[in-house]
């Protein structure tokens, strides 16, 4: 380990909430890369803890509780086990997965609370805020329905008009009423701890001016909040479910503790913390190590998390480690954005969706792992489908790498006696095979590195495919009996070209990977998994530890030594056939029919048609295809993009009201149309000259209008 890395890597994965099972959506966005991120650091030797766990409190467990006539440990206990179920069968490597409602936790959030408390981190606040006389409990933003103030929708949120999408406040809402209850809320006084981010925002900008090499889709939605200005926040809330303020603190700031509870977003973050803690103790018997990795500069911690975690990993809970003192900041947070269904609204409370424990049921884990690696929604949102993913599976497990290990091992034991055949003066073309084979390590380490998965996972399988240029190439089938020399050469640069893959592929698809060594009996490769995860919170591990074990920079040499027996061949991947596809496109089809026509999420109304009009006042808009050769964030604005769009006889600045939807570098380099016979229209101190055109779903989701014509064309 060269003296400029880090000691230590503690890396975290978002908290699944505990009030519903998982979707590939999910293990797109937080888990997958991070998994796949710790199996690589592993391979190359170096200290990792993954930590994960459910996240188990808030309102809506509460609410689905009522409504089951449950109780809110019943349902964190249904949803706590079904999630850990589905993340072993995905071979989520974890060396610690625990949950938010263990006494632990509780114990590691109070302590942090109080700690803050008598640092005078937070400030006090009473404000007034709606209150259910018959669910007996505050309201969240959320759970208050009532009509819009600016476009009279009847069933807006107490935080947004999901009709005009404006953002609201509870108190701006006409008759207001509960979600739970449908009574009417009532105003009542109430006091909360708040945490003044605003005192925290100069620290965090110079903070964030050091995380230049961050993804800059989080820097873009951080700095989008700076430019807004920080603003106190609330951490505490009025529930029955969560972690209690601590009676000590409350008792000392003159509140009546009862009914008060940690705010989800200030204990969510903390189990990262407690889940650490029990590792250590657990699985370790070392109680105090956890402040090895939390409370050491030399830790490099990494937050995987999706788009819509961005600020509260990147803003709040390093306001909350800087404000208690004494634990390591992120050194980076590669969120990722959404993984959607092709053709379909991705909706978890609809039941249209892709559930993780369903598919796991019916096909192989690295079917799902190497289909979402390939689709990764890295920099922009990505879209699943059966039939990429059949495609991913046939054509490229199957037919490339699987054919490549399964003809190369085959062609050995038919006519090599089982064994691996010698190396004798190889040819230029086995040289160049084995120097490709010596620069793929580093070449895909620093991708992994970097955390660009999904073009490491192309990586990987363009060396897989380029085996297989090189196999056919060779012709071992007719060097067999022209030149056996050259045919023992091709088979033994190809067995290790195998070998080399069953450790570069480890991170992706690890039980092919386990399968191919033990085809190969190659032994001693160190393990990607933990080398405790068969203890409490951990996972089975799939292959014992060795002493001198191979990492992943030793697979850039031959591993298998001439003459060394090898096993059986077995069918690695089996393809799935198109009738399968079709029935699993049918039944995602008939959920989101069943979900609509049950009345849960209807859909949206299409928007009314306007009043006719002359096309002679149609004719008057001059709308023209333009080529974006610049888009950046406007300062001091959430919503607005400055562009830069050649239209061929000139260049203009449009500025857009998009940003939440697009990000800068969606827009480069796309051909869009505009109206560019507007007035110019001043926003945020620049002025626009144009207006760009998009589609506006029924869901709200914004979408360019674009065109094949030259930049320019008159569009009419």
């Amino acid at each position: 380990m060269s003296s400029s890395e880090p000691s230590r890597i503690l890396v975290t994965s978002a908290l699944p909430y505990a009030n519903g099972p998982l979707h590939i959506g999910h293990l797109a966005g937080a888990y997958l890369p991070a998994d796949m991120y710790c199996r690589f650091q592993r391979l190359m030797g170096r200290d990792v803890v993954y930590i994960c766990g459910s996240d188990e409190h808030g309102v809506p467990i509460m609410l689905r509780a009522r409504a089951e006539g449950n109780t809110p440990q019943d349902i964190v206990d249904r949803y706590h086990e079904q999630i850990h179920d589905a993340f072993r069968a995905f071979r989520m490597s974890f060396d610690f997965y625990g949950r938010t409602s263990s006494p632990i936790h509780r114990e590691t959030s109070q302590e942090f609370f109080r700690t803050m408390a008598s640092d005078s981190a937070f400030v006090l606040r009473k404000d007034t805020q709606l209150f259910d006389p018959e669910a007996k409990l505050f309201l969240a933003d959320r759970f208050i329905r009532g009509t819009c103030p600016h476009c009279g929708y009847v069933d807006a949120y107490g935080d947004q008009c999901e009709q005009c999408g404006r953002s609201l406040t509870p108190k701006e809402l006409h008759n207001p009423r509960s979600a739970i209850t449908d009574s009417t809320p009532e105003l009542r006084e109430t006091t909360h701890w708040y945490l003044p981010l605003d005192s925290e925002q100069k620290w965090l900008e110079g903070w964030l001016d050091e995380k230049s090499n961050w993804k800059s889709n989080v820097l873009g939605q951080v700095r989008s909040w700076l430019n807004d200005g920080l603003a106190a926040r609330s951490m505490t809330r009025d529930q029955p479910w969560g972690v209690p303020v601590p009676e000590d603190v409350a008792e000392h700031a003159g509140v009546d503790a009862e009914g008060k509870v940690l705010y989800v977003w200030f204990d969510a973050p903390i189990g990262y913390i407690s889940a650490t803690r029990q590792w250590a103790q657990e699985c370790k018997g070392a109680p105090d190590l956890w402040k090895t990795y939390w409370q050491n500069d030399d830790t490099k911690l990494v937050h995987f998390i999706g788009k819509d975690n961005i600020v509260f990993h990147c803003i709040i809970f390093p306001a909350m480690l800087r404000r208690h003192g004494g634990y390591v900041l992120p050194s980076d947070v590669p969120a990722n954005e959404f993984l959607n269904l092709k053709g379909l609204k991705f909706s978890t409370s609809r039941g249209v969706a892709v559930w993780a424990h369903e598919f796991l049921e019916n096909y192989p884990a690295d079917y799902l792992r190497y289909s979402i690696a390939r689709t990764l929604p890295e920099t922009k949102d990505a879209d699943f489908s059966w039939s990429e993913l059949q495609s991913h599976v046939n054509s490229e497990l199957a037919d490339t790498f699987g054919n490549f290990v399964n003809r190369t091992l085959t062609f050995a034991l038919k006519y090599f006696e089982g064994v691996v055949p010698p190396l004798s003066e190889p040819s230029s073309l086995d040289e160049e095979m084995l120097q490709a084979l010596a620069e793929a390590p580093a070449k895909i380490a620093k991708l992994f590195e970097a955390y660009r998965f999904r073009e490491a996972t192309t990586e990987t399988m363009a060396l897989a495919r380029l085996g297989n240029k090189y196999f056919s190439d060779s012709e071992p089938w007719a060097t067999r009996t022209s030149d056996r020399q050259r045919c023992s050469n091709t088979i033994h640069v190809s067995l290790q070209l195998s070998a080399t893959l069953s450790i570069l592929f480890e991170p992706i698809v690890p039980d092919t990977c386990a399968t191919i060594r033990r085809m190969l009996h190659l032994e001693g490769v160190r393990s990607s998994a933990p080398e405790d995860n068969a203890r409490p919170g951990g996972h089975e591990q799939s292959e014992p530890a060795h002493e001198a074990a191979l990492g992943w920079l030793d697979s850039g040499r031959p591993l298998l030594e001439s003459g060394s027996a090898l096993g059986q061949a077995e069918i690695l991947f089996q393809k799935i056939d198109d009738e399968t596809i079709a029935a699993e496109m049918a039944e995602l089809k008939s959920r989101a029919e069943a979900a609509t026509e049950i009345g849960r999420e209807p859909e949206a109304p299409y928007a009314a048609l306007n009043h006719a009009i002359a096309f002679e006042d149609f004719a008057k808009l001059d709308l023209r295809v333009g080529k974006v050769l610049v888009a950046e964030k406007v300062k001091k604005s959430r919503k607005l993009l400055r562009t830069e769009i050649d239209f061929g006889f000139e260049k203009r600045q449009i500025l857009a009201g998009v940003a939440e939807h697009f990000s800068a570098e969606d827009l480069v380099g796309r051909s869009v149309v505009a109206i560019v016979n507007l007035p110019v229209r001043k926003m945020a101190g620049l002025e626009s000259q144009g207006m760009l055109l998009m589609a506006e779903d029924r869901d709200g989701k914004l979408s360019l209008i674009e065109s094949l014509g030259e930049a320019g064309a008159a569009v009419g």
